[in-house]
């Protein structure tokens, strides 16, 4: 782990086994952190605030920027880091992911000047004008889905601005981000960036209710952000929480064509196994094309090349582990139970051959499935997408909002005025007309309901989420 600028081993000895989700075999060990590590991280950050608080912002920018190209000259090796820890293949999700993360760096580098405070006038005899200041010490916590892209936000949003971060990286997946964490320590003042290793009960939990810190931000499942909301409660801290997703994705008869197949596979994130809180796994498709989008959209998903994630040629790799395997199987199971469900690819894993050797599952796409059904109600987090049929457009927006997730959605018309008006009746965070992308930096990305609280990725992101607005009155007479 990487703290005070120092890489060192849990206070206690003991390590987790990382695996590697498409073989089922253990490729590392990493410590794992407890309470006293936490301590220990959380007292380096808090020491290293004064200083750091006090550095120009524009400095702060500079550093984040040659952490970007440090990290650009290490791609691959990071890259091949992510695809053998996440199961992610490398050509289409760890490799883009790692350049997205240095675009993250670049981005908040740039920005950093940008901490500006305001003038109020209050007349002649009066100066009054408000500052934006470093709120402290932050406690983060990042998933293993897209570990080094959210690991580098969570950093760069919170430098940038002044504070020190302690950093929990996920067990499952803590490779990729220790070694951009030991990037950021050759560029950064000691104890500026910490990052620990560890279980969410045991360092997670330590790293929540810890009384120097001062500041909560948590992306991951929205069971645990309930449990994050809670500790940041009891010490009235702020918390930016992105959590879960059921995203609707609206398909009018207009737009039955490759193109939007190929952007609700995008949105759907097949690539990375559908394990993406941004997944658009609601498809909810005009009946007029229902069946001739569901063949189109067969087709395709049959030509993803599904295997080891370290092969130039695989498609989609593999699920990050046990856990999570036999959660997803368990769905497709339900799906399967239904009478009146049908099958349009996919299914159970195979029991044997190559893709057995891991936590392979295809892409599996329901149809015939009832809006209030559980696969259609509850984050998978797999390559599973249901197929709802709809008439009227007021009864697609009605379902793509009646859920108590918020973050994305997908909209697909070649009618601009029913684009707009139905991306903006739809109650996410986000939504994206005839296209299905990932974030970009600049963008503010959150979600609505228990999708979320507070935004990042954007200026104003890191403006309202990691400092607080002092205000300064002086008289002049």
């Amino acid at each position: 782990m990487l703290i005070d600028g120092q890489s060192v081993g849990a206070h206690d000895g003991r390590v987790i086994d990382v695996e590697n989700p498409a073989t089922r075999t253990v490729i590392a060990q990493v410590p794992r952190a407890g309470e006293a590590d936490v301590d220990r991280a959380v007292q380096a950050a808090a020491r290293a605030f004064e200083t750091w608080r006090r550095a120009p912002p524009r400095e702060r920018g500079r550093r984040l920027l040659e952490v970007a190209d440090a990290m650009e000259a290490e791609t691959e090796t990071i890259a091949h880091l992510v695809a053998r820890e996440t199961g992610n293949a490398i050509r289409t999700q760890a490799r883009p992911e790692v350049k997205g993360a240095v675009d993250v760096f670049r981005y908040f580098g740039g920005v950093a000047g940008e901490l500006k405070g305001e003038t109020i006038p209050l007349g002649e005899h009066m100066l009054c004008y408000t500052r934006r200041e470093p709120i402290g010490v932050v406690g983060a916590i990042v998933p293993w889905n897209a570990p080094v892209v959210l690991g580098a936000l969570k950093v760069a949003m919170a430098v940038a601005a002044g504070n020190t971060l302690v950093l929990k990286a996920a067990e499952d997946a803590p490779l990729g981000l220790l070694r951009v964490a030991r990037l950021c320590g050759e560029q950064l003042p000691a104890g500026v960036l910490n990052l620990l290793t560890g279980y969410g009960e045991e360092c997670g939990a330590a790293l929540a209710r810890h009384p120097l810190v001062r500041k909560l931000s948590f992306t991951g499942s929205t069971e645990v952000g309930r449990l994050i909301m809670h500790a940041a409660a009891d010490r009235i801290v702020p918390v930016s929480l992105e959590l879960g997703g059921k995203s609707p994705a609206i398909v009018f008869p207009d737009a039955c064509d490759d193109r939007t197949v190929d952007g609700v596979i995008s949105g759907m994130r097949f690539t990375r196994q559908g394990q993406s809180c941004t997944a658009g796994s609601r498809l909810l498709l005009h009946r007029s094309i229902f069946d001739a989008f569901l063949d189109k959209l067969s087709a395709r998903l049959t030509t993803l090349k599904i295997g080891d994630p370290s092969d130039e040629a695989t498609d989609m790799g593999a699920i990050i582990n046990r856990r999570q395997f036999d959660r997803v199987c368990a769905y497709i199971e339900d799906g399967l139970g239904r009478p009146d469900a049908r099958v349009v690819i996919g299914g159970l894993p195979p029991k044997e051959g190559p893709l057995a050797q891991g936590y392979f599952v295809q892409p599996t796409v329901f149809a015939g499935v009832g809006h209030e059904w559980r696969i259609a109600r509850e984050e998978i987090f797999g390559p599973v997408l249901v197929a709802i049929p709809w008439e009227d457009e007021r009864d697609a927006v009605r379902m793509a909002n009646d859920s108590h997730y918020g973050l994305a959605a997908y909209v697909w018309t070649r009618d601009i005025r029913t684009a707009l008006a139905t991306a903006h009746a739809i109650e996410s965070g986000w939504v994206q007309v005839n296209q299905g992308l990932g974030q970009f930096p600049g963008q503010a990305y959150g979600g609505f309901k228990q999708s979320g609280i507070g935004r990042e990725y954007s200026l104003e992101g890191m403006l309202d989420s990691y400092t607080q607005r002092k205000s300064v009155t002086v008289s002049l007479q």
